[in-house]
């Protein structure tokens, strides 16, 4: 029997294992906290926000798999992105269902609500394509669908914006971590896009994933930036917002982490290839 800590040899895979564990460890503090009361004044809404900002982590954790495994050539890496994916899917069921619970399990008031609030109607919309992209997880649908599961698969891209547009706006004037998951996500998409162009082998020079990092940094703050001014229009100007992400007079900023984020990559890519450097010779990025 295959079991999902095993590796495709059906053999014990330790870093399988681990992650496996660690996917239910959000879900299980959230359910202590609720139930030794832990959640604030409102346990039951906080607790739906906890599962849905864990579907955004996992969505961005199981697609920053594939430009890790390149950078830091850990191919074995790939063997938890599947894994990782349906983990994002089980979280946004249990986001939805306590969604439900919170309407006081009356259907047609929630069915109402998605319709009538833009936010829930693309919060849902992403729901359904992560519903999609679970049921041809399996290596029966991978096999029956051929060419076209890569294709499908990659909606993802357009599940996370939508997920994205949806935290962003559930969470209103708290935009510090929807911030730096849209930083995050846009590097993301950045190195994709540099390695469809610029990859050897599979590998993209650590020169452009430097200049992706910085790009991704300066996209974060100005995106902030405007974000702010607008939302503070005649209170706070586009240069005050954007010099704020350069300092710590308001505390650290989503450019900066954004930044930390990017720079510990480019460091382990860095030390990757002191240990093993990267091939010779042109092939298409994957």
């Amino acid at each position: 029997m295959k079991y999902p800590w095993n590796d495709y040899s059906r053999k014990l895979s330790p870093l399988k294992l681990t992650v496996f564990v660690a996917l239910f460890l959000p879900a299980a503090w959230t359910l202590y906290a609720f139930l030794t009361a832990n959640l604030g004044a409102r346990p039951l809404n906080e607790a739906i926000h906890q599962q849905g900002l864990w579907t955004i982590r996992l969505i961005l954790i199981a697609l920053a798999i594939t430009p890790l495994k390149a950078i830091l050539q850990w191919q074995r890496l790939v063997l938890v992105r599947r894994m990782v994916g349906v983990a994002a899917f089980a979280y946004v069921i249990f986001h939805f269902l306590l969604y439900i619970a919170d309407q006081n399990f009356d259907l047609a008031t929630a069915a109402s609500e998605i319709v009538r609030r833009i936010y829930l109607t693309i919060g849902f919309v992403a729901l359904l394509g992560l519903a999609a992209l679970a049921a041809t997880s399996t290596d029966k649908m991978v096999r029956r669908l051929g060419r076209k599961w890569q294709t499908l698969h990659r909606l993802v891209y357009l599940i996370c914006l939508l997920g994205l547009i949806h935290y962003s706006m559930q969470s209103k004037l708290e935009q510090w971590e929807p911030v730096i998951a849209d930083g995050i996500f846009v590097w993301l998409m950045g190195y994709r896009l540099l390695a469809a162009r610029f990859a050897v082998r599979g590998y993209l020079p650590l020169v452009w994933v430097g200049a992706l990092g910085i790009a991704a940094t300066v996209l974060t703050a100005l995106g902030e930036a405007v974000y702010f001014a607008i939302a503070f229009a005649g209170r706070v100007t586009f240069a005050t917002a954007l010099s704020l992400n350069f300092t710590l007079q308001t505390g650290v900023r989503p450019a900066v982490v954004v930044a930390g984020f990017a720079l510990l990559v480019l460091i382990g890519g860095l030390a990757r290839t002191r240990i093993v450097p990267p091939a010779r010779g042109r092939a298409r990025y994957a």
